[in-house]
């Protein structure tokens, strides 16, 4: 099974467009979606510098743009039988490639995000930094939020990436947790995927009114928690909330392992993300499209990959959050390998108000346990994986 990812923001890089705007029809494309987000695409990813292409504002719908241009040139299809996976702002190009956004909606949709984003960035000095090493990423993760930060990303490769105030970050970095081998500033313009982007999810919230969705197809991986989403409507409340969860490309590379994928290709501008799954997914083959000059390799992998569906049924996966940050406990009623039934309770968090149960929003079999009893959660984040053999209406989240 073939899984097509798409980059989040980092991954561009001045005049990345140079090349494609070479190819046939791409020029008319661009002029398109220029029109649609207010920006001169052509030329932001041609002889925009690197420091005005980082603007938040712009790098959103500059890597949404290329990545739909490249999945076109390739000629990936809804129909086709593959799982699609975007991390951060690429979930919006993954939307367009599954069939659920057409390309135009895709880049508006990030144009709007990205200038809100941005917004809400100015409000309050905050940022984000790279954490690598330190050995169980669930330790490193209890270790970022103990310091008033958010665990913003958790990517898989020993790579985590906190977020919040400058003022704890630097202190974070001064004196990290035992065994972390750096804390390393990225060039961002604030804590994205945490709280503090409330402004643009309200922003997002209004903008997705207007924003026309089909039901994804077949298998759209979500950033929240690696799930499987079945339905556009689920799939747009889960685009709006993404700005404010954090990313768990960890658990999207796991459901990729689940699926059975065999080969993966990163759509432009590509490289970060076959990275990370050259050490989390052994022995899929891997290619990254760059350039136009790596299309014939990627058409190559298309071709050869076997299809799913062949009478196998794809299997889904949800997972079951924490409604809200608090101590986890798991329920002695349920165990891995035990069926869930839709509602019931699987544990409980303590926060320092009250004790709110934690119960399951679709029917399945506890696959596995995420947290253990005692762990310190925040909001949003899953503490128990279910798989199902039918497919479940709505979501766990």
């Amino acid at each position: 099974m073939l899984a097509v990812f798409a980059p989040g923001q980092g991954a561009q890089s001045p005049g990345m467009f140079s090349p494609w705007l070479e190819l046939n029809g791409v020029a008319e494309q661009v002029a398109a979606f220029s029109e649609a987000t207010g920006l001169d695409l052509a030329r932001l990813g041609t002889t925009a510098d690197a420091d005005e292409i980082k603007d938040t504002a712009v790098t959103q719908p500059l890597l949404v743009a290329l990545g739909v241009i490249a999945a076109g040139q390739l000629g990936l299809d809804a129909a086709d039988e593959r799982v699609v996976a975007g991390h951060s702002v690429g979930e919006l190009t993954a939307a367009a490639v599954s069939g659920a956004l057409t390309p135009k909606d895709a880049v508006a949709f990030a144009g709007r995000r990205g200038a809100e984003m941005a917004a809400a960035c100015a409000l309050v000095p905050t940022g984000m930094s790279v954490v690598l090493g330190g050995g169980d990423p669930d330790a490193v993760a209890a270790a970022i939020e103990a310091a008033g930060l958010t665990a913003a990303n958790r990517n898989g490769a020993g790579q985590i990436v906190a977020a919040g105030s400058l003022d704890a970050l630097e202190a974070f970095a001064a004196n990290p947790p035992e065994g972390l081998r750096a804390v390393r500033p990225l060039a961002v313009a604030g804590a994205f995927h945490t709280h503090y982007m409330a402004p643009a999810e309200q922003a997002l919230r209004a903008y997705a009114d207007s924003v026309a969705i089909a039901d994804p197809h077949p298998i759209l991986l979500s950033n929240a928690d690696g799930s499987a989403v079945t339905t556009g409507s689920e799939l747009l409340a889960r685009l709006v909330r993404q700005v404010t969860l954090p990313v768990r490309w960890d658990l999207c590379l796991a459901t990729c392992a689940a699926l059975g994928v065999t080969a993966a290709l990163e759509l432009a501008p590509g490289g970060v993300l076959t990275g990370i799954a050259k050490r989390e997914l052994k022995g899929v083959e891997l290619v990254a499209v760059k350039t136009p000059d790596d299309l014939d390799k990627a058409r190559a992998l298309v071709a050869s990959s076997p299809q799913h569906g062949q009478g196998e049924h794809t299997p889904e996966f949800r997972v079951v959050v924490m409604p809200a940050k608090g101590v986890f406990t798991r329920a002695d009623t349920v165990a891995e390998g035990q069926p869930v039934a839709r509602g019931a309770q699987i544990g409980t968090v303590r926060t320092n108000r009250d004790e709110q149960a934690i119960v399951a929003g679709a029917s399945g079999v506890l696959d596995e346990w995420l947290r253990h009893d005692g762990d310190i959660v925040p909001a949003g984040l899953p503490v128990a994986r279910l798989s199902a053999e039918t497919s479940q209406s709505g979501g766990l989240t």
